[in-house]
């Protein structure tokens, strides 16, 4: 059972599962925001579950939240992004052996948060193409195979559009990444026990976080949420900072 399970005291457990609630809420409503919030939450206290753990559990949030919205996904523009998702993933695979599990994951995480962020403020507005849907895509994989961050490249291109095309297309291509970000880290032997067995008890806390979402929009109304997400996102990325560089 050792094996199964990372050695984690019941307040580290609490904090993983609080976090992970409040990241699937955000990732419903904005289609961005389970990786950017949990990751560096999780990595204040359990650095050696990710990406892996992460990926398992965003690959069920992308699906429950894109099955929710899917009468707005435009099939047409999902094989040029899940391309490059695709072939980023299996380049990160090739690095990531030296980053996770190293005391650099941490930063490595921050960072990414801090350029996601500066990224949704910049308020770039790009034309959806074949061509920016694959490199978008592209950068997705790198970022989400080395950290379980891999949305804000696909958010950038579609944070112009209607919130619920936005997030249902958005989730979309997070669902996709989730599974083949996964599935170049098993390739290269980075799938641990242990990352499966904390994605499982976790998973209770995805599914609350997913139902909460709707609460969560009703108490928004027309106010955005993506800012709220982007704020959280930022707290926790300076705190994993400030951990990492101490």
């Amino acid at each position: 059972m050792a094996d199964l399970l990372p050695s984690l005291s019941p307040l580290a457990w609490a904090f993983c599962l609080i976090s992970t609630m409040v990241a699937a809420a955000f990732q419903r409503i904005t289609g961005q925001g389970f990786g950017m919030i949990a990751a560096p939450l999780v990595a204040l206290v359990a650095p050696h579950m990710l990406p892996t753990a992460l990926l398992v559990l965003g690959a069920v949030v992308g699906y429950r939240a894109m099955r929710a919205d899917f009468s707005a996904v435009n099939l047409s523009e999902l094989p040029a992004g899940m391309a490059g998702r695709a072939l980023g993933a299996v380049l990160a695979a090739w690095l990531a052996g030296a980053l996770i599990g190293s005391g650099s994951i941490g930063i490595a995480i921050a960072l990414v948060v801090f350029t996601a962020i500066g990224l949704s403020l910049a308020g770039l507005r790009l034309a959806i193409s074949r061509l920016s849907l694959f490199v978008a895509g592209l950068a997705a994989g790198l970022m989400g195979t080395l950290t379980a961050i891999g949305a804000p490249p696909m958010a950038l291109l579609y944070q112009h559009e209607d919130r619920k095309r936005s997030a249902a297309m958005q989730n979309s291509f997070f669902m996709f990444g989730m599974v083949v970000s996964f599935a170049a880290l098993f390739w290269q032997g980075l799938v641990r026990l242990d990352h499966i067995g904390f994605a499982i008890l976790l998973a209770p806390a995805v599914f609350a976080g997913l139902a909460a979402s709707n609460i969560i929009n009703r108490v928004l109304g027309d106010f955005p949420a993506r800012p709220i997400a982007l704020g959280l996102a930022g707290v926790s990325a300076s705190l994993l900072l400030i951990q990492s560089l101490s």
